[in-house]
């Protein structure tokens, strides 16, 4: 009877050794995890494990997601964000989980892990006003956690290679620091009154360069790290500051382009200090100011209005909700709420990424980057 139970036993542990084996070769048609950092622009789903302010698991949020059924998932649009857009595209075959999920564990994360959470910013400060929210210096805390998981799944040597040749790293952060932390009038009018932006971004690339290296040495090399958008041309922007459909707030504008500048100079440092190490520069600043300002001609009727929102001119103030009002065709906004782009937008933004010429990602795009 032992040895019956044994030989079953033994049996079925190969079987999921051979099964984690293949998830990690062939499944993945040459691509490893995908690791997704950042805010609500690519949180799919933390924030609804968290007591917080800041969530999206309510709808009409998610009522374009498919794997979902429509149903909302904790993402902060109507479909999928652009790190779920870009692991499709690269051959993954599940999206990343979210960490703080109950599912995120086992072979489940051999296709990656979602981190990232609405409200997080690269300063343990940032967001505060939400209450809850895993800003970076957490989210990388919860990958040491999962490096140690993939030692045990794949045996040392093996997951070490996993993640440094086929692994992705994707940061999407840093509008945050400055939308819910440095602007934010009530509670940042201390810090303001004795800090410059000068200074204030010098924090930002300081903290960023040590989380970026932490990631490095937890066996991270291929990073891509978006900049801030033009964060002064969302629709919650335009309307408290009673603007034009054409107009932008120029002051946060102006903070982004002034630490995009410093971001490039940072990844361009880190990949020279850094041996092995390939760092993306996706900028997003421009690729999506191309689309506020040409929205016709990408299929848009509107960059400026909120497709579900409330609130002033356009929509702009209460963020999607199920008491919102809802535009009748989604694909026609650039925005789906006061403040992230709608599926349609994320579409031409990941594709960009994906295959794009030097000035949108540089030194090399996504798909040049899964060859390397």
């Amino acid at each position: 009877m032992g040895m019956k139970t044994c030989s079953l036993v033994c049996v079925a542990l190969f079987i999921n050794w051979v099964f984690l084996a293949k998830a990690a070769d062939d499944d993945h048609k040459g691509l490893g995890a995908s690791f997704i950092f950042g805010d609500s622009l690519v949180d799919a789903g933390n924030n609804n494990y968290l007591s917080t302010l800041s969530k999206a698991n309510i709808p009409p949020n998610g009522i374009d997601f498919k794997a979902s059924g429509g149903n909302p998932t904790g993402r902060y649009t109507n479909g999928r964000t652009i790190g779920d857009i870009v692991g499709e595209e690269l051959g993954q075959s599940h999206f990343a989980v979210p960490y703080l999920a109950p599912n995120a564990s086992g072979k489940a994360i051999l296709y990656g892990v979602n981190y990232a959470s609405g409200g997080g910013g690269i300063l343990n400060a940032t967001g505060r006003i939400f209450v809850n929210r895993l800003g970076m210096d957490i989210q990388i805390d919860y990958f040491t956690i999962t490096r140690k998981q993939f030692d045990k799944l794949l045996g040392p040597s093996k997951a070490k290679e996993f993640i440094m040749k086929k692994s992705f790293f994707s940061i999407t952060v840093g509008a945050n620091d400055f939308l819910n932390n440095y602007l934010l009038p009530v509670l940042s009018i201390g810090a303001r009154i004795s800090q410059s932006p000068d200074s204030f971004i010098d924090d930002m690339i300081t903290h960023l360069r040590a989380q970026l290296t932490r990631l490095y040495k937890l066996d991270a090399r291929k990073f891509v790290v978006g900049n801030v958008g033009p964060i002064g041309c969302i629709p919650y922007q335009k309307t408290i500051n009673q603007l034009k459909q054409d107009q932008c707030v120029e002051l946060p504008n102006k903070l982004a382009i002034q630490y995009n500048g410093r971001l490039k100079d940072l990844l361009t440092e880190l990949t020279k200090t850094l041996p092995g190490s390939t760092f993306i520069y996706a900028n997003v600043y421009d690729l999506v100011l191309e689309l506020i300002t040409n929205y016709d001609n990408y299929g848009f009727s509107t960059a400026s209005r909120a497709c579900c929102g409330n609130g002033g001119q356009f929509a702009g103030i209460i963020p999607c909700g199920p008491t919102s009002s809802m535009c009748s065709d989604r694909s026609k906004h650039v925005f789906w709420d006061p403040y992230h782009p709608s599926e349609a937008a994320n579409v031409i933004i990941a594709k960009k990424l994906l295959d794009g010429e030097k000035r949108y990602i540089s030194p090399m795009n996504l798909r040049q980057l899964k060859e390397l």
